[in-house]
């Protein structure tokens, strides 16, 4: 069974919220068979960073990348989220 390795954007809710507490709760949010396997923190503006996180899922999935965006921006904290680079990984 192929995988799809995403690269995902999240964007906190405002500038007070903890990156690293922002990134395990989505962590922990991950169904069985996704994966974080990277991130890092990329300034945006005026003291706002965002999460960039390399994120392992199945290839079958169905919808694509959608559900993991709507899982995402489902956890608290989160504001917005931006598929940047969808690549399949054999």
């Amino acid at each position: 069974m192929a995988q799809v390795l995403v690269i995902v954007k999240v964007l906190p809710e405002d500038v007070e919220t903890p990156l690293e507490e922002l990134r395990e709760r989505i962590s922990d949010s991950l169904p069985q068979g996704y994966e974080l396997k990277m991130w890092d923190e990329e300034p945006i503006a005026f003291g706002l960073k965002a999460l960039r996180l390399a994120i392992v899922m199945p290839e079958e999935t169905e919808g694509g990348t959608e559900a993991l965006e709507n899982l995402l921006s489902q956890v608290q904290g989160v504001s917005q989220v931006e598929v940047e680079y969808v690549n399949r990984l054999s």
